[in-house]
C-alpha cells in the first residue's frame, strides 16, 4: 500500500488516499472539502480513482464526495445506517446551519465485516464502530494501517455529544474492535488532534485516558 494525506476542508480533516502501487486504484477516504486539491493529487499522481469511502457521514467528513463522484464516476461508499440518519431532516438541518449542503445518498451501502479491493494488492476490511454517529467505521488493512475517523485520535476519542453519538457505545466499539487488533496497527486518525499525527495502538493503549482509565482501567 502507498499513502498520501491531504488535510482539506475548514475543520482540516484528514483525507487519506489508498493506493495500490501496481495498478495505481485509489480509494479516496473522507474528502471533506478541497475537492479540487484532491483532484490536482489524483492527476498529479496519475491514478485510477476507485472508491470514495466515508468513515461517517459528519458533513465535514463527506463534503467533497458527491462533486468527486460527478468528476470521477466512482461509487461513494458509507455505512448504511449513516447513510440513512445523516439524510433525516433532524440531523442535516444541523449541518445545514454550519453551511454544509445535505448528504446525498451513498452508492454503496456497507456492513461490518464487508470487504473492499484496491487494485490487487490492497484489501480493506470495514469495522462497525458507532458511537461517535450511528454508522461510524474503520477501514483495517489487514496488515498495517487502521483508518479510524473520529472514533479513535491519538490521545482521545470522538465526541459524541451530536445527532447519533453515543459515548458509551464508542468505548463498547474501541473495546471489541480495535484494542483486540495487532500492537503495532498504526492509527490513521480522521483530524491531526494529537501531538502527532499518527500513532500506533500500542502507544494509545499506554497514554491515551479514554483507554486506559474508561477502558482498560475498568
Amino acid at each position: 500500500m502507498k499513502l498520501e494525506v491531504l488535510t482539506v476542508g475548514a475543520l482540516a480533516v484528514r483525507c487519506y488516499l489508498i493506493i495500490c502501487p501496481e495498478t495505481k486504484e485509489v480509494a479516496i477516504v473522507d474528502p471533506g472539502g478541497d475537492e479540487g486539491r484532491i483532484l490536482q493529487k489524483i492527476k498529479e499522481l496519475d491514478l485510477s480513482p476507485r472508491y470514495i469511502l466515508a468513515t461517517h457521514g459528519h458533513a465535514d467528513h463527506v463534503a467533497g464526495a458527491w462533486w468527486l463522484r460527478q468528476k470521477l464516476g466512482v461509487p461513494v461508499a458509507m455505512h448504511e445506517a449513516d447513510d440513512h440518519f445523516f439524510r433525516q431532516p433532524e440531523a442535516a438541518a444541523i449541518f445545514a446551519a454550519w453551511g454544509f449542503d445535505p448528504n446525498e445518498p451513498a452508492d454503496i451501502l456497507l456492513k461490518d465485516g464487508d470487504s473492499i479491493n484496491i487494485g490487487n494488492s490492497v484489501k480493506l476490511t470495514v469495522l462497525h464502530t458507532p458511537g461517535h454517529s450511528p454508522g461510524s467505521v474503520c477501514f483495517y488493512d489487514g496488515e498495517k494501517y487502521l483508518f479510524t475517523g473520529d472514533t479513535l485520535f491519538v490521545g482521545a476519542v470522538g465526541r459524541a455529544d451530536l445527532p447519533g453519538g453515543d459515548f458509551e457505545q464508542m468505548l463498547r466499539s474501541i473495546e471489541t474492535k480495535i484494542l483486540p487488533l495487532p500492537e503495532d496497527t498504526i492509527i490513521c486518525p480522521g483530524h491531526d488532534y494529537g501531538d502527532q499525527p499518527f500513532s500506533t495502538l500500542s502507544r494509545e493503549k499506554k497514554t491515551n485516558p479514554y483507554i486506559v482509565e474508561f477502558i482498560l482501567g475498568r
